[in-house]
């Protein structure tokens, strides 16, 4: 009887062990890409940011602009006047008046942008 006690203790230990070590403190979440781990030499306008654009952008920022929009995000020209002139970056970055007003999009799409800022807005 004792021999099954010592079993059944250590069994316990063994797997309330296993089940802390699974658990973890750290938000998968947080754990997205930054502009660091981006590469952003792949990173074009034609390839990935016209895209970008043209999924969260383009309903107010068109070629007939809505809701308000003051500019047109349609081609790269008008892009990278917003990324040069319009703070385009400060905008889809904002916690407290962020682009595109429905809310913030993705931080992959934040960091694909601003990694293709940081590597001089190529076009093709």
């Amino acid at each position: 009887m004792k021999k099954l006690t010592f079993l059944s203790k250590t069994t316990t230990l063994l797997l309330l062990s296993i089940c802390l070590s699974s658990c973890s403190s750290t938000d998968d979440s947080a754990m997205e890409n930054t502009p660091d781990e981006i590469d952003g030499s792949s990173i074009t306008y034609e390839n990935t940011i016209k895209g970008i654009m043209t999924s969260e952008c383009t309903s107010c920022h068109g070629s007939t602009t809505s809701q308000g929009a003051p500019m047109s995000l349609v081609t790269y020209a008008q892009v990278v006047d917003a990324v040069d002139n319009r703070n385009l970056v400060g905008r889809i970055e904002s916690n407290t008046n962020p682009m595109p007003q429905g809310g913030k999009m993705s931080q992959t799409k934040i960091d694909q942008i601003k990694a293709w800022v940081a590597n001089g807005t190529p076009e093709k």
